[in-house]
């Protein structure tokens, strides 16, 4: 049976996931981008030659700028747009998306304004639906090569985590269910955070000791912040927690990572951004978390670190000597 999938974001992660779902004669894919400009270079090369140069994109995948094109009759939409731009690009194509189809989420970020999760963002502009979110480690460059990779796919529609285990389950790919979304996407988003502050870690050249405790550590606090707000403890524990938390704080893929490792070597926020051809989540997500978990009275003291190296231009190793020089409590909480 024909499986129609609708990827909305042409952005490294979503052009892996079309070659991933086009392996399978039986799918059918759309691969949608916002910017017209893109158009004339995809079609003349078939390969997305700023984020995955080098990586043939086959003539079975639709690449389209036209949305209605992108979407018509999709079985599934999946979204794989930066958090910053979701809620904006959602409400543009809303009138062109179809009541009640299921969204899968690619996306690993929250909105600052409002803490939604993606998933939260998709409901509010597209109206009531199934939705899921596909996440773990897995770097797009490493994905769209053939490289093993293994991910989680979450819902609390367990029939839908199922059947988009089903659809994306390769010889490369393995998929496995979680109902904890909440989690899920929450985990997704704040490795991002400690994925910077591992980067500050290498820049300093501060070794593998201070690294490892780091990430220890870091996962400690996403886990505290996570079942405050509704999460399992166990799914930090999992691919997209301590899964995902190891890919982006060790790979030089990590785009967070990166961030973190030229703060840490004395360049500004402003020029590294200017610089990068990719969204790094993580500097978003720092000011959210820091509000929140301030907000809530939950200690995050890495990430909360992490924000004032990016937000109130705080030297790095004052902000590591801070973090080591807090009182002595127990490991346990």
């Amino acid at each position: 049976m024909t499986i129609r999938f609708a990827i909305l974001g042409s952005g490294a992660w979503g052009t892996a996931v079309a070659l991933i779902l086009a392996q399978n004669s039986q799918h059918r894919v759309a691969l949608w981008s916002a910017r017209p400009e893109n158009a004339a270079s995809w079609h003349a090369r078939r390969e997305n030659v700023r984020l995955l140069p080098g990586v043939a994109i086959p003539q079975s995948i639709l690449l389209t700028t036209e949305i209605a094109q992108a979407v018509d009759a999709a079985d599934l939409l999946i979204a794989a747009v930066p958090t910053a731009y979701l809620r904006a690009t959602l409400e543009r194509i809303a009138p062109a998306i179809a009541k009640e189809t299921p969204l899968l989420s690619l996306t690993k970020g929250l909105e600052n304004s409002t803490f939604r999760r993606p998933t939260q963002i998709a409901l509010e502009v597209l109206g009531p639906r199934s939705v899921a979110m596909l996440s773990g480690p897995s770097h797009a460059e490493e994905v769209a090569r053939g490289l093993p990779t293994t991910l989680a796919a979450a819902s609390e529609d367990l029939p839908l985590a199922r059947w988009v285990q089903q659809c994306f389950a390769t010889e490369r790919l393995r998929v496995y269910t979680n109902p904890d979304l909440v989690g899920v996407e929450l985990a997704g988003a704040l490795k991002n955070v400690i994925g910077i502050a591992s980067g500050i870690n290498d820049g300093l050249g501060l070794g593998d000791n201070n690294k490892s405790a780091l990430l220890t550590r870091g996962l400690a606090e996403l886990a505290r912040f996570g079942v405050a707000l509704g999460a399992k403890a166990q799914t930090f524990w999992g691919l997209a927690g301590m899964g995902d938390l190891i890919t982006t704080s060790i790979s030089r893929h990590g785009r967070n990572r990166g961030v973190g490792e030229r703060l840490g070597n004395g360049e500004k926020l402003a020029d590294i951004q200017a610089s990068m051809s990719n969204v790094a989540e993580g500097v978003f997500t720092a000011r959210s978390v820091y509000e929140k978990s301030h907000q809530l009275g939950i200690p995050m003291p890495i990430c909360t670190e992490v924000y004032h190296v990016l937000y109130e231009q705080k030297n790095p190793r004052d902000a590591v000597k801070d973090l080591m020089q807090r009182e002595l409590r127990s490991e346990t909480w």
